[in-house]
């Protein structure tokens, strides 16, 4: 399943809207989705949205969109 995940850079710094960022992820489920981010960079984890149907379509019509690979 493709997971949507919701970033910040740092963990030092407290999150701010402005600076969140996304990437997509091919992961079984969210555990597993963030565990591989956990364990491969030094972001804030936000959120992670799971992506199916028209949602998973709409993104994938970005020019953002590109799955992230560890």
């Amino acid at each position: 399943m493709i997971f949507k995940v919701y970033y910040q850079e740092t963990k030092v710094r407290s999150p701010k809207r402005e600076d969140t960022k996304s990437l997509y992820l091919d992961a079984e489920n969210e555990a597993a989705a963030m565990t591989a981010v956990e364990s491969n960079t030094e972001y804030n984890v936000e959120y992670i949205e799971p992506l199916e149907g028209n949602a998973l379509d709409y993104e994938q019509q970005s020019a953002s969109y590109k799955l992230t690979e560890f």
